[in-house]
């Protein structure tokens, strides 16, 4: 019942089943056009700066700074992209430093290398262990059938 509602309805003015959109008329064009020369959106702005091949433009639709801000023509994901095809050292050559090791953290990924259990840094003592990490304890060794039914036991 309710999808032979659903198919009698009305259609809003303008729109076709299917997705068609009707093309507005000469009147609305025309004002259309006049729009963009006017008061273009920022959409269009970007479209715009991006196709003439600008870095960066100024939008008129921000009425508190009008013309002052100056805006990317990059997107969202060509950052991205741009991001991650440059390594942490290029990143630090143009001066990002969000990627770059602090210089505890230089210590730490440093003495972790190499194996040592603690490491020093501006004279206090700090651990290799990372967060969540349990030391390795080393368990005696034992002879006989209680060594057989412990490892067992243990898995190992």
């Amino acid at each position: 019942m309710a999808n032979n509602l659903y198919n009698t309805q009305v259609s809003p003015k303008g729109y076709k089943r299917g997705g068609e959109v009707k093309k507005p008329g000469k009147v609305k064009s025309f004002f259309g056009k006049i729009r963009k020369k006017i008061a273009p959106t920022f959409g269009e702005q970007f479209g715009k700066a991006k196709k003439s091949g600008k870095k960066t433009f100024t939008s008129t639709r921000d009425d508190k700074t009008k013309g002052k801000l100056e805006y990317s023509t990059k997107t969202a994901a060509e950052v991205k992209a741009a991001n991650k095809r440059m390594s942490n050292r290029e990143r630090a050559r143009v001066g990002d430093t969000s990627k770059q090791l602090s210089d505890k953290g230089a210590a730490f990924k440093l003495a972790r290398k190499s194996g040592k259990k603690t490491f020093t840094h501006k004279g206090k003592k700090y651990t290799t262990l990372l967060k969540g990490e349990k030391p390795n304890k080393i368990m005696p060794e034992l002879s006989g059938k209680t060594s057989k039914k412990i490892k067992k036991f243990v898995g190992a």
